[in-house]
């Protein structure tokens, strides 16, 4: 594993993928609904209160340029 991998593994929560904390500049209601669609990548649950999402998926989604 190199340091690039290391960047890319792990997890986000929500407040860090949408703006204004993070790169994505659509609100929640519109995160939720493209997820539902299938546009936005699916999230992880690690316990009843905590969702995540891989950071690497995000990053690819970042990089197609889709938001």
């Amino acid at each position: 594993m190199n340091e690039s991998d290391l960047l890319d593994s792990g997890f986000v929560r929500l407040a860090s993928i949408l703006a204004p904390l993070g790169p994505i500049p659509v609100s929640r209601s519109t995160w939720w609904a493209g997820v539902k669609s299938g546009r936005y990548p699916r999230p992880k649950k690690l316990g009843p209160k905590i969702t995540v999402w891989m950071r690497r998926d995000i990053v690819l989604l970042l990089e197609k340029g889709a938001v």
